[in-house]
């Protein structure tokens, strides 16, 4: 399955950075963590201030409710979490108390004739 989710940037050059950075190679326990949990695939890209995550995942595995579980009772994954939400900041979308959030689907050439 693929999905797409969008999130916020802080409006600042250096964190912003800083930000890169640290995606350029992830703890190991948060990869493992994302291929364990049925990601196949995941890519983030930006402009500006606005993320775009992609994300394919492996349906017999992934549940959007397991991974968040999981992700909230495990220290290292907190604390990844604490960490980027230094950097973050919701969409004008984004519901209260949420960080990415799912992006609908317009327009898929595959299904053109």
């Amino acid at each position: 399955m693929r999905r797409c989710l969008m999130l916020d940037l802080k409006d600042s050059r250096d964190l912003i950075a800083e930000y890169e950075a640290m995606h350029r190679e992830i703890w190991p326990e948060v990869a493992d963590y994302l291929r364990t949990h049925g990601i196949t695939r995941m890519e983030i890209f930006r402009l500006g201030t606005r993320l775009c995550m992609l994300m394919e995942t492996d349906g017999a595995i992934f549940s959007a409710q397991r991974f968040a579980d999981t992700e909230a009772n495990d220290p290292v994954l907190t604390e990844w979490q604490s960490l980027m939400s230094k950097f973050q900041a919701p969409t004008p979308w984004t519901p209260p108390g949420e960080k990415w959030v799912e992006a609908a689907l317009i327009f898929d050439l595959s299904r053109q004739p």
